[in-house]
């Protein structure tokens, strides 16, 4: 089995940054970058709406979100 890049959203402050991780995202592996992350999303897409729009809460929301657009 092939293992894939997980898409996430790190927030750091008021910045958002899309980026991939082969694994779960931890605090020893992105903490010094990052003060929290979000998802695993299932598209970049999804990933991109929830870091240009800081209101939207959930990765579902997000996902359903950027497929209206």
């Amino acid at each position: 089995m092939i293992s894939r890049k997980r898409v996430y959203v790190g927030v750091n402050g008021n910045k958002r940054e899309v980026f991939r991780s082969l694994s779960e995202p931890t605090q020893a592996s992105h903490g010094d970058k990052y003060m929290a992350v979000i998802g695993p999303f299932i598209t970049v897409r999804g990933a991109e709406y929830m870091q240009s729009h800081p209101f939207c809460e959930t990765v579902h929301n997000a996902e359903m979100e950027a497929r209206r657009i």
